[in-house]
C-alpha cells in the first residue's frame, strides 16, 4: 500500500501494513512449550475511518494443522497512544490500550479488559519492525500465575 492511500491517522503505523508470516514458539507454566507457523495481516482503507483492520492465524508447523486465529481493530490516535480490540477464535476478547513509537517501529499494548475468560486475567503485547522483520512478544497473566512470557515470534514481511 502506498503512502498516498493511508488515512492521514493511519500513516504512523503504515510500517505494519502488509501480510507477516514467520514462526514462533509458545510456552506457560501450565502448559508444554510449542513451535507454531504464523501469518499476521494488517490492512486500512482510507476511504474509511482511521483505523487498521488486523488478523491473525497460527498452524502447527510439521502437519499445517490450524491452531489459533484472531482478528480485530488497531485504532491510532495523534498523541501517540492505541486502542485495540481482538476476538480470538476461543471466544476471548481483549480490550487493549496503548502507545506506538513510529520512529522506532515499536507497538506495546496492554490489557484494559479480558472477556470470556475463566483463567485469563491479563495480557500484553509488544511489536517491533527493523527493515522487513517483525518480532512480537506476548505476555499473559491467570487466575494461577503472575504475568510472563507466553508467545514470541519473528515475522518476515511478504
Amino acid at each position: 500500500m502506498d503512502g498516498d492511500s493511508v488515512h492521514p491517522g493511519v500513516a504512523p503505523l503504515s510500517f505494519l501494513l502488509g501480510r507477516w508470516r514467520g514462526e514462533g514458539e509458545g510456552g506457560f507454566p501450565t502448559i508444554n512449550s510449542f513451535k507454531y507457523g504464523e501469518e499476521l495481516t494488517f490492512s486500512h482503507s482510507a476511504h474509511k475511518q482511521p483505523v487498521i483492520v488486523y488478523s491473525q492465524k497460527t498452524w502447527k508447523l510439521g502437519s499445517g494443522e490450524p491452531m489459533h486465529s484472531e482478528s480485530g481493530y488497531w485504532r491510532p490516535k495523534p498523541n501517540g497512544s492505541i486502542e485495540v480490540v481482538i476476538a480470538q477464535s476461543t471466544g476471548l476478547v481483549e480490550v487493549q490500550k496503548g502507545t506506538f513509537d513510529a520512529e522506532n517501529k515499536v507497538v506495546k499494548l496492554q490489557s484494559e479488559l479480558v472477556g470470556n475468560a475463566l483463567k485469563v486475567r491479563e495480557i500484553t503485547r509488544v511489536f517491533n519492525v527493523v527493515d522487513a522483520e517483525m518480532s512480537y512478544v506476548v505476555e499473559m497473566a491467570t487466575n494461577l500465575v503472575n504475568l510472563q512470557p507466553h508467545l514470541k515470534a519473528f515475522l518476515k514481511k511478504l
